[in-house]
């Protein structure tokens, strides 16, 4: 996901000031409902449950109707939202039969908690029963509501930049609407992770870092782990979403991890965007592998670029501990068989 810059269409919005009003303080408003129908789209659109019986995912969203838009009042930002949402899932058994629903999400609004938001599901009226219903129904909807509860989340960070400047520590004031002051209670989490702070444009102090790994594998065998999307899901123990080409997006991790492929040579070498959910808003780590041949196992060297100094700790753990350990304890790639 490329960086907000030049040509963003984030900044092509209607604002309104006074002309005498310094700095945005009285008021100022910002049109987000484009922005908005975008980011629910992609949130929505590849969301993975599974189960024993198989999984589902959600194939297309069909309708988006809503409007969304941003008040600084007085340095105060207060959020207005309210979206008429509609969704296919298709779902496949483990006897890999099909099936085709809809997903109906009616009152996604700054009047509404995530907890109360109506979230309905059902299957389509030429299909036989399945199971998998159900799945959607439970699983489904919780994962719908957490990124639609990330979908808020976002509006604060990623597209408040510009509409008030930070005050003495850092941080705007926000608030969802003038009869709500509901905060946090949409925003996904997670163990020890939280929604990233406003973006204010302040450069964060990064470091860099290199890591090693051996694997008793091939190197092809061992770059095409990364890539696949089974693979990737069999190693993690999780729904993840991964398009294993250049330009290709992948999440995992229950979304805690995401970002994009921007360089692959096969067998050879893996650069990505790669980040924690909860960073700075739109801040990306560049990471590099490269898959040596050491003729009975491959070395793997992971280069870190642009990961938050205060995050170092956390991504060495988080790679040696969902990366390393467990591609090797699912693969059985750390163990000699003799």
């Amino acid at each position: 996901m490329a960086k907000w810059g030049e040509g963003d269409p984030r900044w092509i919005v209607e604002e309104r000031a006074d002309a005498t009003n310094v700095n945005n303080w009285h008021w100022t408003e910002r049109d987000a409902t484009n922005w908005s129908s975008d980011k629910l789209k992609s949130l929505l659109l590849g969301l993975i449950v599974e189960n024993e019986e198989g999984s589902c995912e959600v194939t297309e969203v069909a309708k988006v109707e809503g409007e969304a838009s941003i008040n600084n009042r007085k340095g105060k930002l207060i959020f207005f939202y309210e979206w008429n949402l509609k969704a296919t899932w298709t779902g496949v058994s483990k006897a890999g039969v099909k099936y085709t629903g809809s997903i109906d999400v009616p009152n996604l609004s700054d009047e509404n908690d995530m907890e109360d938001l109506d979230i309905s599901v059902s299957l389509n009226k030429d299909e036989p029963e399945t199971p998998l219903t159900m799945l959607m129904r439970t699983k489904g909807a919780d994962n719908i509501r957490q990124v639609l509860g990330s979908y808020v989340g976002y509006l604060k960070t990623e597209f408040t930049q510009g509409m008030i400047l930070p005050t003495a520590n850092g941080m705007a004031k926000t608030t969802t609407s003038q009869s709500k002051a509901k905060l946090n209670k949409t925003q996904i989490s997670s163990s020890g992770s939280t929604v990233a702070p406003i973006n204010t444009g302040v450069k964060i102090p990064t470091c860099k870092f290199s890591m090693r790994e051996k694997f008793l594998t091939s190197p092809a065998d061992l770059y095409r782990v990364f890539l696949n999307q089974d693979m990737v899901q069999a190693f993690t123990h999780a729904p993840a979403s991964v398009d294993g080409e250049k330009g290709g997006k992948f999440r995992l991790l229950d979304g805690n991890v995401f970002g994009e492929f921007t360089d692959l040579v096969p067998d050879e070498k893996i650069v990505m965007k790669w980040r924690y959910n909860n960073w700075p808003a739109e801040h990306y780590s560049t990471i590099s592998m490269t898959f040596k041949d050491r003729s009975s196992e491959t070395e793997l060297k992971v280069d870190c670029r642009g990961v938050p100094d205060n995050e170092e700790d956390r991504t060495k753990e988080g790679w040696k501990r969902y990366y390393f350990e467990a591609i090797k304890q699912t693969f059985g790639f750390g163990s000699r068989l003799y």
